[in-house]
């Protein structure tokens, strides 16, 4: 189908026309008097501007969204469906359950989008005459197409996916739990770093893609074409003895929180270097676990937040998408660790004071903090020399003499340093 058959039919609106369809459907969304819900079906509003604006449920079924810009848009529950979105800029934006149906989103960029359980699967597109418009319309069965689409650091978990093609697509850093890729074409895709944990891959082709150290927990890929893949560092679901290992390393943990509010009379702290944490899931969320050591153990999506972890050793851990909203993790050692999508919301990540004189500073020199969610947190004087800030959000967060010596600052968010 060429251009011009695309946009056949389909009215062009202008910035102006648009802005005001969006100012009425937003005061539909806050319940405001005068709003109205924005039907924008069979449009052609490609490179318009779309940004930062609130358009949750409004339907752009069937419409020309080409090199739009969507940043931070958000566009929960909207119909996309057969929408063409070639090439738009969907930075940030939010698409948790959006009908995405028959979309073409080719070269799109949706980097650090939210678009849990959005649906890409096949749609019923009605195409126009080239001639004669709607006046004669036919239906062509369409599969989601997201070749090509920079998806790194987006969350895309319980997503319908099932025959969509994303070849060569990115989705480097991605969390896609559960979600459904049967019968994609995922040929060459990158999925380094990604989360696929329980991932139905049935019949994908994974032929030539970048799986390196994903996190493949619950993921069979027996019916999967995986010729010339790199799989090389993927994290596997727990072993049977680190699941029943579970009940003794949370009783480990239990006595590390006595020996904190004993005062060091009655149990230690816990020594779990290298082990498989994963089994105990929220069990150690709010406990006392000041000097705990579980240096190089895998901690991926653990529920840590509102737990004290002053001065505790973590160097070389794996905490991807790990839960540490509110967490105290003053003085901690995470030199290494890989935070990768990790939630560190509110958390302490300031000096440790030892005495009148003495403090212990936190220490992430060359931790993996892509995507990371800092907002909000206390990060005084904290060392991240080295380390990998790529799509950080530090909005809000207290910076005062962090220290930030060869770091790759290029897409990091609110980063407003003040002078030492």
């Amino acid at each position: 189908m060429n251009a011009a058959q695309s946009i056949a039919g389909r009215r062009r609106l202008s910035q102006a026309e648009l802005d005001m369809i969006v100012s009425a459907h937003e005061k539909f969304v806050t319940g405001k008097q005068g709003g109205k819900r924005a039907s924008l079906r069979f449009m052609n509003l490609s490179g318009l501007d779309l940004s930062f604006r609130n358009l949750a449920d409004a339907d752009f079924s069937a419409s020309i969204l080409d090199g739009c810009r969507m940043v931070r848009t958000r566009l929960e529950r909207a119909n996309l469906f057969g929408a063409d979105l070639r090439q738009a800029d969907l930075r940030q934006a939010v698409l948790v359950r959006a009908d995405l149906r028959g979309a073409c989103l080719r070269g799109a960029n949706l980097s650090l989008a939210d678009l849990t359980q959005a649906d890409f699967r096949e749609g019923q597109v009605a195409v126009p005459h080239p001639r004669k418009g709607f006046d004669t319309l036919r239906h062509e069965a369409r599969n989601g197409e997201a070749d090509e689409v920079n998806f790194s650091g987006a969350t895309l978990d319980g997503s319908q996916l099932a025959g969509v093609s994303a070849f060569k697509a990115d989705f480097s850093d991605c969390s896609l739990r559960g979600a459904k890729l049967s019968g994609a074409n995922l040929k060459e895709a990158n999925l380094s770093g990604a989360i696929l944990e329980d991932a139905d891959v049935k019949g994908a082709n994974l032929e030539g893609a970048n799986l390196t150290g994903a996190v493949m927990a619950g993921v069979d890929t027996s019916t999967a074409r995986t010729s010339g893949a790199a799989m090389q560092g993927c994290l596997a679901s727990s072993t049977e003895q680190a699941v029943s290992r579970a009940e003794e390393i949370y009783q480990r943990c239990l006595a590390n929180q006595a020996w904190c509010r004993t005062g060091g009379k009655e149990g230690q702290p816990a020594r779990l270097d290298g082990e498989d944490l994963r089994p105990l899931g929220d069990r150690l969320k709010g406990l006392r676990l000041t000097a705990m050591s579980a240096a190089g153990a895998c901690m991926v999506g653990i529920d840590l937040s509102g737990t004290q972890l002053q001065g505790v050793d973590l160097r070389n851990t794996d905490l991807r998408t790990a839960n540490l909203r509110g967490a105290d993790l003053r003085g901690a050692k995470l030199a290494g660790a890989n935070l990768t999508k990790a939630d560190l919301r509110q958390a302490f990540l300031s000096p440790l004071p030892l005495g009148p004189q003495r403090k212990t500073l936190v220490d992430l020199r060359a931790a993996r903090l892509r995507y990371v969610q800092m907002q909000a947190a206390d990060l005084s004087e904290a060392v991240l020399d080295g380390a990998d800030l790529r799509g950080a959000d530090f909005t809000g967060a207290r910076l005062d003499r962090i220290s930030l010596r060869d770091c790759d600052l290029s897409q990091v968010q609110g980063l407003d340093l003040a002078p030492a």
